[in-house]
């Protein structure tokens, strides 16, 4: 039997051999994605070429909906210019741990990035999953820690590591925040860390943050917030404001005018940044507690050169021209989310923000929508169970402000047929 993120349980999957000699692997839950890997196109996909959102795979060209580079910093060529420079002076790669020795650059990073975040203190790491792996379980220490049922499944793990050092794991969902609130009331004395993602990964919609501190707030509890896929889009609101998403790409925090009073904000900017590198923004004597006690800022190997000078020139090109380029997302988000309203296909998206999940009514009909839209030159991200609920199953389309609008009428198009040859979800 293995546990779902809820608590329930489910029967495993046939252990899967590749042969008389092979280790007995059993998938379990991921039993449909094992089988899904093999055959379809959409997973493990060997990328030959980039032109654009444009790639080639083999003699095949497909059209990027999959990529989470939502600002397109990733072919931007200020930013990919900042690279040789660094390079002549820092090396390619920095090889200290963070404990033993840090290049200029990092320390600017988390300058600037408390700066911009409106923060007390950032400590950078690798990445998010070594964050939630190693940090959540020192602010969680022997107390408690409750996950919302759908945060990203690396804050899942992140708990069960806790919970192995001796905290114990609570489950609750967003939509009862009241069974939270009754579990807080009758934690026991000692550490309490609520777990959410910012902007959910599938959905695309926001998680009730403002609610959720109060609760917190009222109750002592630290508020752990996941926003890999906000930070970069939304940012503070107020005048000035170029579209719906804000201003600076400061994140959840500020987008909804909260302060860091009781929250630890977790992000990264390998998704809007394009640069591999991961924050922590927290108390100064937090970010004193991690780097004695948290195993990646004392053993890991650092990201190299060329992520710590795209994130710099990154910094600067967000800051001159940041809000146009998120103007231009929202306005090709909006032509996607405007053709589905209109084609009367459902989806799970209600805030606007660049993921949009197309939920299938027949989740069997997964394999084979995967190869159609291959076919059609489209790249999507396909989300089978477990990784979504048994209702959920479909594909999600990821819109960044590197796509062109002949591009959005291309995937309009592609989905008229998508519709006519499949049971999707009709809106309601």
């Amino acid at each position: 039997m293995a546990t779902r993120g809820d608590g329930s349980t489910v029967r495993s999957a046939p252990a899967q051999t590749a042969g008389p000699a092979a280790a007995v692997v059993d998938v379990g839950d991921y039993a449909q994605l094992a089988r899904m890997r093999g055959p379809n196109p959409m997973y493990d996909v060997v990328v030959d070429e980039i032109v654009g959102r444009r790639i080639r795979v083999g003699d095949h060209w497909l059209t990027d909906f999959a990529s989470c580079n939502y600002l397109g910093f990733d072919l931007d060529p200020e930013i990919a210019a900042a690279v040789p420079g660094a390079l002549a002076r820092w090396g390619t790669h920095p090889s200290w741990s963070r404990m033993i020795a840090s290049p200029r650059l990092t320390v600017d990073i988390e300058d600037r990035l408390a700066a911009l975040l409106g923060a007390p203190d950032c400590l950078v790491l690798p990445t998010i999953t070594h964050i939630h792996g190693s940090v959540l379980p020192v602010l969680a220490g022997g107390g408690e820690v409750f996950v919302e049922a759908h945060a990203h499944r690396t804050i899942h793990d992140g708990a069960l590591t806790a919970r192995a050092r001796g905290a114990r794991v609570r489950y609750f969902r967003e939509n009862r925040l009241d069974h939270l609130d009754r579990l807080l009331a009758r934690a026991a004395p000692g550490p309490r860390v609520v777990c959410v993602d910012g902007v959910n990964s599938m959905t695309g919609n926001p998680t009730r943050l403002l609610e959720l501190s109060r609760i917190t707030r009222a109750h002592g509890a630290l508020l752990y917030v996941d926003d890999a896929h906000g930070f970069g889009v939304i940012g503070e609101r107020g005048a000035g404001e170029t579209s719906p998403y804000g201003r600076r790409g400061n994140a959840i925090v500020r987008y909804l005018g909260l302060d860091y009073e009781g929250i630890v904000l977790v992000g990264g900017f390998s998704k809007a940044y394009s640069s591999l590198l991961a924050f922590i923004a927290c108390p100064t004597a937090t970010k004193n507690l991690l780097k004695v006690a948290a195993a990646p800022y004392i053993f890991s190997g650092p990201p190299p050169t060329a992520s710590l000078a795209t994130v710099l020139a990154g910094f600067r090109v967000n800051e001159e021209r940041g809000d146009a380029i998120r103007t231009e997302l929202h306005r090709l988000t909006v032509r996607v989310l405007d053709g589905l309203d209109t084609r009367g296909i459902a989806h799970l998206n209600r805030s606007g923000f660049p993921i949009i999940e197309i939920p299938l009514a027949d989740a069997d009909h997964l394999d084979e929508l995967g190869h159609l839209l291959f076919e059609r030159g489209v790249l999507v991200t396909l989300v089978p169970y477990p990784v979504v609920t048994r209702e959920q199953v479909g594909f999600r389309l990821q819109i960044t402000a590197a796509n062109t609008d002949e591009e959005i009428t291309g995937l309009l198009a592609v989905l008229d047929e998508v519709a006519e040859r499949f049971a999707l979800r009709a809106a309601t």
